[in-house]
């Protein structure tokens, strides 16, 4: 409701008579001395004159909000939080006798400040906490109006009147007068932004709430699909461990502690990407072409739109999300746009208010979603950095930040120094792909299920095929020409993009007998050189999106050599033709052209730089990862000697390399290409892999990683137990491995089951989930040694498997796996540590009746979870819990000593004296340091002899005073 409408509910005649009970009225022979007053000797419910209690000020106060309702048009906030408001009043009111200030002083602030310190300080601030905006907007103009007339009164008591004060008494209240009209005629500026949200969130849920899934429309099918039903949740890797595995300070902490279990030195636990921003302020994603960037980044907008947020994803409540695909922003090369000009840059069509996203963002409200630093050319990524330090440096607190980006495009910390998290979208999993394929099928129609079990087989027994399934894009490919082909897939990803052209540029439109809808008949191969013109055209300006009448200008110019194109039309009906018939291009403005998705450009460049014999371009552009992907097609698009002159020349580029990381990426990109390679000469091979053994063994994670995407062919190349010079060497080359999308990395990690370093043998059984699970647990996991491990159960086979297995292992369940599987798991295992996450299905910890003994407990993210009792006749000495999950529990498990991670930004510890009463040890780990954590509720704890502070200063603590000496309390600064 705007502060205009609140004015004439709330004008003078109305709020004076409220407002003037609560002031202690002057008797008669008032002392005419000019001497200050103090407030709290002004006030009816202070003092020695006190004629009203807190019932009657809440009374007013509830008058005064019913006022503002009564009349008839819009509520000024929702009716179920009228108690709310009218608390949060009334606190506001009594706030007033709390200042220190005499009335002169409160009528030289004025009544705005008045307000401001009103509602900022002491129990205003806890009343007025969980409002909506709406209700808080009300609350701050009823406020302000409130001290407006009281400041007033002041004014007009006989000892605050000299001859000086009367004359500017008289002045204000006709400014007060004046002011009265002002407000009920001008609206204040940002009263107009709460009814704009609510349209900008509309047009975000219809912009991007449908995701294209190309090739489901053979025939009965929709051309896309509620984001909603096909969004698939993917998990990104990286950043340090959230329960303290890694090299971070809370895992130091906990080694110093004994803590092992939490301590093992494995990878970081991948984590739902969608909820990263949850955990991290900051977060730079990296993923490969197709892994689903753009998808999440739409996901996380149209999430902003909806009213059940709960969980993780409650931090997107109330966020304003700001999506800026910067294919779209750079697409003229001119500067980026300042928040003013967020909307218009990229196309939307409403009008803000004025100042409205400096608003929003000043305020910390802010979602910004930046998509595609890949997209950018390289030259211009560093402008684009700059570009985003501005923002920063004028909107960092409070906001949430996502950048995207190809895995190579940027170096690895390059937004480390600004608080940016690295993730990096992880391939999907081999549960992932059934959930998408069987997701496919049912939105796909009747008539392809009878496609779906063949096809889950058909990955699961073969090779090549599963080796390409590792994102959506494929996936979705996948599903269509297996469909399309009545159950045959071509082999290798070029004939999977043959077919895909075939499948979307001929057989579409003639299988579902539409004729020529666009009045063009045009063959497929017509199609593909014209398009494949702009693909050239974009790839080779560093670009993937072009104007309009570019696109058609190089349509035209290509035509006459095409002559089924010359023969098929106006240049301007064919160029139509390709743009809505084609499925691969589309408009994102009614100006501008760019591919439906990134990889048909690159397959299509590659095969014109084939054609064209463009051999010197690819070596050119060996370094820039944007040409990647094209590198890789254009070998699989060359003959014998095109091949053998790319090779040739990628080695000369490698040579001439200023420096290790560049030669790494060029020899990583040629190794990689040979495995789309039809014929490849035995000497360029050998000599080819013998300069790619000069950079192995990988020094780094990140370098490890990049090696691995060269293939199964990288594995003969790494050194054994034996030949590794160190652990760190050892350590990489498994990490290399790990990576490596093939059963063939199997036989060599098997080698190293038995290496001491539990670091590396952490390693060999994150990697478990890539690979073939029963292989995996007879090669690999079953010659594992135990000790400081935690094996992770993603699935109802890796539970089987240790069942069968046996012996005593630490284990971490992840996701929504039934009780009675953790408990026979648990109960096979005899784990002295236990790990579950991610379950919502799990009501209570009877899972756990079969371990008598428990040294460490970890509950993270269990929804449905809130009796945190033991089984009788369990044991724990230590409990690791997050801040949401502690929001959720009625009944906690006796502990000797807790471990809580802090996520919230208002976390409440008010739980933990009924939970944990017996605990000794606490340990708090601050995640976001930016907000405090109240210590007071723990003050009366009998039990608690030590307080440990983490991840923050000591002054991100509140209430460290409070404890009694017997206390121990500890922590980083002072």
């Amino acid at each position: 409701m705007e502060p205009a409408l609140i004015g004439a509910r709330l004008a003078s005649a109305a709020l004076a008579p409220v407002l003037k009970k609560l002031l202690v009225q002057e008797g008669r022979g008032a002392d005419l001395a000019d001497r200050p007053v103090p407030l709290s000797g002004l006030l009816s419910f202070r003092g020695e004159k006190r004629t009203l209690t807190e019932k009657d000020v809440r009374k007013l106060a509830g008058t005064l909000v019913s006022r503002s309702l009564e009349s008839p048009g819009e509520s000024p906030f929702p009716a179920d939080e009228t108690e709310a408001v009218t608390q949060a009043l009334t606190r506001t009111l009594f706030a007033l006798g709390d200042l220190e200030m005499d009335d002169v002083q409160a009528v030289h602030l004025g009544h705005r400040e008045l307000a401001r310190r009103l509602r900022t300080e002491g129990p205003a601030v806890r009343a007025a906490a969980g409002l909506s905006a709406d209700a808080t907007l009300y609350l701050d103009s009823v406020t302000e109006w409130a001290c407006l007339h009281i400041l007033q009164f002041f004014t007009q008591r006989s000892s605050f009147v000299t001859r000086t004060l009367v004359e500017q008494s008289r002045m204000q209240a006709e400014l007060l007068a004046t002011l009265d009209e002002l407000i009920r005629r001008t609206p204040r500026p940002d009263g107009r932004d709460l009814p704009f949200e609510r349209r900008y969130l509309a047009y975000l849920a219809k912009k991007h709430g449908s995701l294209t899934i190309y090739g489901i429309d053979l025939h009965y099918s929709p051309d896309v699909w509620p984001l909603d039903v096909a969004y698939l949740s993917l998990e990104a890797t990286g950043g340090e461990h959230r329960t303290g595995q890694g090299k971070g300070p809370f895992s130091r902490y906990l080694a110093e502690e004994g803590l092992a279990p939490f301590v093992a030195a494995q990878p970081a636990a991948p984590e739902p990407a969608d909820e990263a921003l949850a955990q991290h302020g900051k977060v730079l994603l990296r993923g490969v072409a197709g892994s689903g960037k753009t998808t999440l980044v739409q996901w996380l907008a149209v999430s902003t739109t909806g009213r059940d947020l709960d969980g993780r994803m409650s931090c997107l409540r109330d966020r304003i999300p700001f999506v800026l695909p910067l294919r779209t922003l750079t697409r003229h090369g001119e500067r980026l746009p300042a928040p003013e000009h967020f909307l218009s840059a990229v196309g939307c069509a409403l009008s803000a208010p004025d100042g409205w996203a400096d608003r929003v963002l000043s305020a910390g409200r802010g979602l910004v979603l930046i998509d595609g630093i890949d997209e950018v050319p390289e030259a211009e990524r560093d402008r684009t950095r700059r570009w985003l330090r501005e923002l920063l440096a004028v909107y960092d607190d409070g906001n949430r930040w996502l950048v995207t980006s190809r895995p190579s495009a940027v170096r690895d910390d390059w937004l480390a120094p600004d608080g940016f998290t690295e993730l990096t979208l992880s391939p999907m999993s081999h549960a992932a792909v059934t959930s998408f394929v069987q997701r496919w099928h049912r939105a796909a129609g009747p008539d392809a299920a009878a496609y779906e079990q063949p096809l889950l087989h058909a990955l699961r027994t073969k090779r090549d095929l599963a080796l390409l399934a590792t994102n959506p894009l494929m996936c979705g490919l996948m599903c269509a020409l297996h469909r399309d082909r009545r159950g045959f897939l071509p082999r290798g990803r070029k004939a999977l993009y043959e077919a895909a052209l075939s499948m979307l540029l001929d057989r579409r439109d003639r299988e579902r007998d539409m004729g020529t809808p666009s009045g063009v008949d045009l063959p497929e191969a017509a199609q593909i050189q014209l398009i494949q013109r702009l693909a050239y055209w974009l790839t080779l300006n560093g670009r993937t999106v072009m104007d309009r009448s570019r696109a058609e200008a190089l349509v035209r110019g290509a035509i006459p050599a095409v002559p089924e194109a010359a023969s098929a039309g106006e240049p301007e009906a064919v160029f139509r033709h390709l743009l809505h018939r084609s499925g691969l291009l589309r408009e994102p403005t009614t100006d501008s052209v760019d591919f439906a998705h990134r990889t048909f450009q690159d397959y299509l460049a590659a095969k014109a730089v084939i054609d064209d014999w463009h051999i010197g371009l690819l070596a050119q552009h060996a370094a820039d990862d944007q040409w990647e992907d094209v590198i890789r097609m254009a070998v699989a698009h060359a003959r014998p000697r095109e091949c053998a002159e790319i090779f040739t020349e990628l080695m000369k580029k490698a040579d001439a390399a200023p420096d290790r990381a560049t030669q790494l990426r060029i020899l990583v990109v040629a190794a990689a290409a040979m495995e789309q390679a039809t014929e490849i000469a035995p000497a360029i091979r050998e000599e080819l892999l013998g300069r790619t053994a000069e950079v192995i063994p990988p020094r780094t994670r990140e370098e490890a990683r990049a090696l691995a995407t060269a293939g199964p062919l990288v594995l003969d190349l790494l050194p054994g137990p034996e030949d590794a010079p160190g652990i760190q060497s050892a350590q990489m080359a498994v990490i290399t491995a790990s990576h490596v999308a093939s059963d063939a990395a199997i036989p060599f990690l098997a080698q190293y089951a038995s290496h001491p370093s539990v670091a590396l043998r952490s390693q060999l059984v994150w990697a478990w989930d890539r690979y073939d699970t029963e292989r995996y647990a007879d090669e690999v996991v079953a010659a594992l040694d135990p000790t400081g491990l935690q094996y992770t159960v993603r699935r109802a086979e890796h539970a089987r498997a240790l069942i069968a297995l046996g012996g005593a292992r630490d284990l971490q369940f992840k996701g929504e796996l039934p009780a009675e599987l953790i408990a026979e798991t648990v109960r096979a295992c005899s784990p002295t540590a236990v790990w579950i996450s991610d379950n919502p299905g799990l009501r209570d910890l009877g899972c756990l009746r079969w371990v008598p003994r428990l040294d460490h407990l970890t509950l993270n993210r269990c929804t449905n979870l809130t009796d945190l009792s033991l089984p009788d006749g369990v044991r724990l000495r230590h409990f690791l819990m997050d801040d949401a999950q502690l929001a959720l529990a009625e009944a906690g498990p006796p502990t000797q000593a807790l471990v809580l991670q802090v996520h919230g930004t208002s976390p409440s510890l008010k739980a933990i004296p009924s939970l944990f009463p017996a605990i000794e040890h606490l340990t708090i780990h601050r995640l976001r340091p930016a907000h405090a954590v109240d210590l007071s509720p723990l003050h009366e704890m009998a039990c608690l002899r030590s307080v440990h502070l983490r991840g923050a200063h000591r002054s991100a603590f509140l209430g460290l005073d409070g404890f009694p000496p017997q206390v121990s309390v500890r922590g980083q600064g002072s």
